[in-house]
This record gives structure tokens, C-alpha cells and sequence, in this order.
């Protein structure tokens, strides 16, 4: 039995490995293809909308040669905002010299005084131009005394309206006058003119707070519980008890003295956090509770104030993910009432949760999403609950819903409604009063909309694995009137890129459609053999194949496959995107279907393929998809050779979320016991190699810890890889996992 502690050789950056040994052409790709965007010119726009509703600016080209244009829909124009010769001469004058890079020193500023100035920073210092005059001046800083006197916050303050942020986590007031925060476990708010603290709150206890740990994947998007209301006079914030909860170690080993930091992490079984939600009156600084918002094994997500203030919409939820109430709670009292409610006898997708509720502009009618009848549809509600009628109806998933245009009647939403690629994501758009749903775009591949303000206009960005994205500039009816930006891919031509192919196979049922992509060696020669290595996530609410030009920075299949592999990634049934039908597979049996299914795909694709080597196959994942790299190689020795499994769940009973999935443990004990990758520790034949970092407060470490005792109790080998101080997203901010990775399926793969 032998106990590899795999740091030495691994951590070491790209840069670090060049200079002590030249790389081979494979490896010399591979790093060239991690950088695959930056090959790639346009075809991404980030819109900032002007003052009319419909145009906008976009910077391209930063930073080199920056070039900032404006877009008029309603003239279809496109042109330059700045005379970039003429900018850079005034701002020579007041540098005193020349400004940076070729084009604009800048890609963002803020307009003022209308849209006749802007405001800008170069060299850590900010100015004013006026765009008639091309007049450059200073705005002036903050003097070391006054930032002595009233803070580093009311610095920040005192230029908010020059476009500065509030602090981490304060809220703005609609009516622009105040912040909202929370310090010292209680709630208060701050004036946006002089500064001024008031406490509105004084019975804040530690650890059970008017905030929220960023654990639950059900948190707002701003990462915030504090709610302004519409007039400003009224807060709504839920604050958590987490006393009660079981803690998970962060140990700072780096420190001079180790220390120990203590992190609530509620596992399966309870005891969960409390949400307990009330209304707070800003001038008299009472709080009304919200009646029946705080009952143990329930969790509050708070959605949208009536456009008068009187009530609060809200979703009451168990722990269980199987049934949620809309709740409404009248402002004045806390009095509450049940709008409507959805049950599932397995569970509530989260990702449907997470944008079912759109209030109307009327007050009197709310959008809500369903997987009431299996997929996810669109429905009409008066806010009494009553059902007006259902918008959209058929065999495919709503994506989300856009935008909804009252004036015009029109509810804009993404659906994957094309039956013959069945992930392909566009824009459609249906009627308030009902009627056959119209499709917006046309091009294949998966689409991103981005309506303007004024609802009248979106700009359309669409690409497929093959084609580079476009974006498109069309009208609410899905007239494309220009196109923005193209993607310019000529530089690709050094990497010898050719676009990975998408395929199908079947299940393990050997009826169910699964779809996948693979990717092949810039220097492929089908008459070769080639070892395969295979990226897995397959969690219940994902899609993990991706299937637009670029792949995203956790799944480095593309510069991988040039080191020469086969690589490829699938969604097998239980995972999202395909109806409540084809995900419920999971429920209950996480750990039974997936790597069948995998398995399953690996063999068909090499029917096909005599040049992939099944002799020679690798699997890796990180986070769930670490979870599922392991229970590859427990359950099909077989089939996977070698493993990297980063951040890996080792024990679903033991991560917090993932219960959803399941039940409870006290009626579903046998469904975790059987998910439990500890116990199939004695079957590993290949190689294995775990990465984890010791600060992870999403998977702790304690996960890798038990894998790891489980193994040497079976008198098996593995290779460790611990990443001090690094947290669950290590893989994007250092080099080593990565590197890391590269190795192991170089070194025992052999491509």
C-alpha cells in the first residue's frame, strides 16, 4: 500500500515549466488553447443603456486599441462616441503625457450633467470631458484630512452621485436617499447626502442575524435579504438563526500560529437554519413580524413589494425542495396569505424556483413558471390567486421568462422548443390574452437576449460549437435591423482548430436519446490510437455539455484533447434541460444511473471510432462532477482507468443541498448508504488523484479527509493533492489543480 502525496512536482505554473524543460509541440498547443478567447476578436457586446430606453454603448478592442461606439436603434446607426485622436491630445495636455495603449485610455465611464460629459479614470485619477468642447478637467480628490474625518465609507458617499457604489452588501432606496446595511448583527441605514448612521434595529443576537451565509444557492441575486419597498418608508429582511446548526473547520495553516475558524454547514437530517422575515418601518424603526415566516424546517425567499408598498410577495419552502407557497404579507400588520402553491412528490427545481415569479407593472397580475405537468411552462395569475390562463404548452422547457411588455401585450421568453436540437436555446414571445407562441430567432445554436429599456429593441447574441458568436441588433418582433458584432476567428488558424462534433447515443435503457460533444487533437490521424478522457458533472440541476463556441473555464476538454486525447462530455439522464420526466431519474438514486449511462456512451462512441483506445480512458470532475469522477472509477473499474477528482463530495449525507435529491435520511437512509462513495473504496483499480483545498466552504475538506481514510483502510493507492488556504474555486485563481491534472493523464495515460 502506497500513499503518493502528489505537491512538489505539480505546483509549478506554466510559465515556470517552460524554462526548466522545453515543451513538446502537444504541450506548447495546450497551453495556447487555455487561452482559446483571446484568439478570438468581437462578437460580444456588453450594453450600457442610454437615457432614451432603446440606445446604447459598447466598448470593443480594450485594451490595446479601444474603440467605444454607440448604437441608435431607432435610426439603425452605429457609430464612434469619441474622437479618439482629439481625446488623446486634450488628455496629453492635463497628463502631461501621452496616455497608454493605442485607442481609448478607457472601456468605462458614467455619463453626467445629461449625456453632454463624461466621467472617466486614467492613471488612478478621474475627470470630466465635455463631449461639445472636448474640455478635459480634474475631478477633485478627497483630501488625506477629510478622509480622516468622515471615513472611507462617506468618501465613497460623498461622489455616489458622480457614480461610485454603495459598501459591500447596502442596498440602495429607490428614492436614492439611503442605504441599507447591516453591522454588529442589527440593521440599519445611512444617508447617501451626509452620512448619517441610524440603528434601526437593537435585537440582533450573533448567529442569527439580518443576513445571510452564502452557503444556500437560494440567496438573492444581489446577495442580500433587504428589501427597500417602492416609497422607500419600509424594509423587508429575513434574518437566519444558525444556532443551532452543525459547524465545519476552516484550519489557516499558513498563519504563524494555526488557527481554526468555525463555518455553520447544516447537513441532511437537520437541524437547518430558521428564517425568520419581517416588515421594519424606516421612520419609527418598528418591526412587524411576518405571520408564519418563522417555523422550524421551512426557508423564506423574499421575491417583490407591490408597486404601492401594501404587500410583500414572498416563497415559503421546505427544507426538502417538496413544496413552496407564494405568500403575500400585508405591510401594516404581517398578516399573511397563501396566493398558491406547487407540491412535487420528488422535488422542486431550483433553477425553476429561482425566476418563477415576475410581478406585473399593473399590481394586479404575476407571471409564474411550472413543472406542474412535467416541463416547465408559463402561467398567468391574478395576484387573489386566481389562474387567468396558461401562456405556453407543449413537450419542451422554459428557459425564462425575458420580459414582459404590458403596453404591448407581449411576454418574452427563451424556450428549448426546437425538436430537432433539442438544447438549442431561442427567444419566443406569446400573448397576455393567450395564442400560439412565436418564434424570434432563427439561427441554430443557443441564444442570449438582452432587451433594451424600452422593451422595443434586443440585441441577439447566438453560437454554436462550429460557429463564432454574432450578435444581432432586432426589433420586439424579431426583425434584425444590423449586425453589431462578428466574431472574428483568423487567428484560430495557428492553433490548427477544427470544431468538435456533436453527437448522439443512447442510455443505458437503450431507449433514451443523450447528447454530447467531443473534441479530437489539433494534430488528429484517424489511423492512430488515442487514450479518452472524459469531464463529468451529471448533478440533477445542471447542464454540464456546452454547447455554444466557448467552453467554459471549468472544462478544459478543448486544451486538453490537444495533448493527445479523445475528449468528451454528455448529459445522461437525472440532469436538466430535458422535463421533470427525464431529471426525476435522479431522485433517490444518485450513484445508480449515471455512470451506466456514461459507460455506456464511452462504448458506443468507439464503435464508431476505432481510434479511440478503451484501454486508455480518464475521467475528471470537480465539485459534484468530482463525486461522480470517483464513483467512475468505484463502479466501473473497467471502464475508467484514471481518475482526478477535485473538491469531491465523498458522502451526499454530509453536503449541504444535496438532500433535495433524496428525502430525508430518516426515510430514505438506504438511497444515501447507497450514494455513499465511502463504502466503495476497495473496489479502485487505476489511478486516483485527489485535489482539494483546505479552505472549500461548499464541499469542506473533510469530504477528501474520509475518502482518503476510506481508501487506506482498503489497502488501496491514491495520490493527494492539498491546496492550503485555496477554497472551492481554486481552479479558476491558481494554476496548480490544473497542472496538476495535465500531468496525471499525461503520465498515466501515456497519449
Amino acid at each position: 500500500m502506497f500513499v503518493f502525496l502528489v505537491m512538489g512536482f505539480v505546483v509549478i505554473s506554466p510559465l515556470v515549466c517552460a524554462q526548466e524543460a522545453e515543451l513538446s509541440e502537444q504541450e506548447a498547443m495546450y497551453y495556447r488553447y487555455l487561452e482559446f478567447p483571446s484568439y478570438v476578436e468581437g462578437g460580444n457586446v456588453d450594453p450600457h443603456w442610454m437615457a432614451d430606453g432603446s440606445s446604447f454603448w459598447y466598448a470593443e478592442g480594450a485594451p490595446a486599441n479601444t474603440i467605444i461606439y454607440t448604437v441608435d436603434p431607432k435610426a439603425n446607426t452605429k457609430r464612434s462616441l469619441f474622437d479618439t485622436a482629439r481625446l488623446r491630445r486634450a488628455l496629453t495636455d492635463v497628463l502631461g503625457h501621452e496616455p497608454p495603449h493605442e485607442g481609448l485610455p478607457f472601456a468605462d465611464f458614467t455619463f453626467v450633467d445629461g449625456e453632454g460629459a463624461v466621467r472617466f479614470s486614467v492613471d488612478d485619477r478621474e475627470f470630466i470631458l465635455r463631449l461639445d468642447t472636448y474640455q478635459i478637467s480634474r475631478v477633485p480628490s478627497v483630501s488625506e484630512e477629510e478622509r480622516r474625518r468622515i471615513g472611507p465609507q462617506s468618501v465613497q458617499t460623498r461622489y455616489f452621485l458622480f457614480g461610485s457604489k454603495p459598501d459591500q452588501m447596502e442596498v440602495l432606496s429607490p428614492d436614492g436617499a439611503w442605504f441599507a446595511g447591516v453591522r454588529d448583527d442589527n440593521l440599519y441605514v445611512r444617508s447617501t447626502t451626509d452620512d448619517r448612521r441610524v440603528q434601526l434595529t437593537t435585537d440582533g443576537i450573533e448567529d442569527y442575524e439580518d443576513d445571510r451565509v452564502y452557503l444556500f444557492p437560494w440567496s438573492l441575486e444581489d446577495g442580500t435579504t433587504i428589501k427597500w419597498s417602492p416609497d422607500s418608508l419600509k424594509l423587508a429582511t429575513s434574518k437566519l438563526d444558525f444556532r443551532q446548526l452543525s459547524t465545519s473547520p476552516i484550519v489557516h495553516w499558513l498563519n504563524r500560529t494555526e488557527e481554526v475558524e468555525w463555518l455553520y454547514y447544516p447537513k441532511a437530517g437537520g437541524p437547518y437554519p430558521r428564517d425568520d422575515l419581517s416588515i421594519v418601518d424606516v421612520q419609527s424603526g418598528r418591526q412587524i413580524p411576518v405571520e408564519g415566516a418563522d417555523q422550524p424546517g421551512q426557508r423564506i425567499d423574499m421575491w417583490e413589494w407591490r408597486a404601492d408598498s401594501s404587500e410583500l410577495y414572498f416563497l415559503r419552502a421546505d427544507w426538502y425542495g417538496k413544496k413552496v407557497e407564494l405568500m403575500a404579507a400585508d405591510a401594516a400588520t404581517g398578516a399573511t396569505r397563501v396566493i398558491l402553491t406547487e407540491e412535487s412528490q420528488t422535488f422542486l427545481n431550483s433553477g425553476v424556483l429561482a425566476g418563477s415569479f415576475r410581478l406585473l407593472e399593473d399590481g394586479e397580475r404575476f407571471i409564474w413558471l411550472s413543472e406542474r405537468d412535467g416541463w416547465n411552462h408559463v402561467y398567468l395569475y391574478g395576484v387573489d390567486g386566481t389562474l387567468i390562463r396558461r401562456l405556453t404548452e407543449g413537450p419542451f422547457p422554459v428557459v425564462r421568462v425575458v420580459s414582459v411588455d404590458e403596453a404591448t401585450g407581449w411576454v418574452y421568453l427563451t424556450a428549448q422548443a426546437d425538436e430537432d436540437r433539442i438544447y438549442d436555446t431561442h427567444l419566443y414571445r406569446v400573448s397576455l390574452e393567450g395564442g400560439a407562441l412565436t418564434k424570434l430567432t432563427q439561427e441554430i445554436g443557443q441564444h442570449n437576449i438582452q432587451f433594451a429599456p424600452s422593451k422595443e429593441f434586443f440585441l441577439d447574441t447566438h453560437s454554436t460549437t462550429s460557429r463564432p458568436p454574432v450578435v444581432g441588433l432586432r426589433r420586439s418582433d424579431g426583425m434584425l435591423l444590423k449586425t453589431v458584432s462578428k466574431a472574428d476567428i483568423d487567428a484560430l488558424s495557428e492553433l490548427r482548430w477544427s470544431p468538435p462534433e456533436e453527437f448522439v447515443v443512447k442510455a443505458a435503457d437503450g431507449k433514451t436519446d443523450l447528447y454530447g460533444v467531443l473534441y479530437k487533437p489539433y494534430d488528429f490521424d484517424p489511423n492512430k490510437k488515442y487514450p479518452v478522457i472524459e469531464s463529468i458533472y451529471a448533478a440533477p440541476g445542471n447542464i454540464w455539455v456546452q454547447h455554444t463556441f466557448f467552453l467554459d473555464f471549468r472544462n478544459p476538454l478543448q486544451a486538453l484533447a490537444q495533448l493527445g486525447f479523445i475528449a468528451f462530455s454528455v448529459d445522461g439522464r437525472g440532469t436538466d434541460g430535458r422535463g421533470k420526466e427525464f431529471q426525476d431519474v435522479a431522485y433517490g438514486n444518485i450513484g445508480r444511473y449515471e455512470i451506466p449511462d456514461h459507460v455506456g456512451t464511452l462504448r458506443q462512441l468507439a464503435e464508431e471510432r476505432p481510434y479511440m483506445d478503451l484501454s486508455r480512458v480518464g475521467i475528471l470532475g470537480h465539485s459534484y462532477g468530482g463525486y461522480m469522477a470517483v464513483r467512475a472509477m468505484l463502479v466501473a473499474p473497467e471502464a475508467y482507468h484514471v481518475g482526478v477528482a477535485s473538491a469531491a463530495i465523498s458522502d451526499m449525507s454530509e453536503h449541504a443541498g444535496n438532500w433535495i435529491f433524496f428525502g430525508s435520511p430518516q426515510e430514505n437512509r438506504e438511497a444515501y448508504e447507497y450514494a455513499s462513495n465511502l463504502r466503495l473504496a476497495g473496489n479502485l483499480k487505476g489511478k486516483l488523484l485527489l485535489i482539494h483545498g483546505t479552505s472549500d466552504i461548499w464541499v469542506p475538506f473533510s469530504h477528501t479527509m474520509k475518502m482518503v481514510d476510506a481508501l487506506f483502510r482498503a489497502g488501496k493507492s491514491y495520490d493527494l493533492m492539498v491546496l492550503p488556504e485555496q477554497g472551492h474555486g481554486s481552479f479558476a485563481t491558481v494554476p496548480w489543480p490544473q497542472e496538476a491534472t495535465r500531468r496525471y493523464l499525461q503520465e498515466h495515460l501515456k497519449p
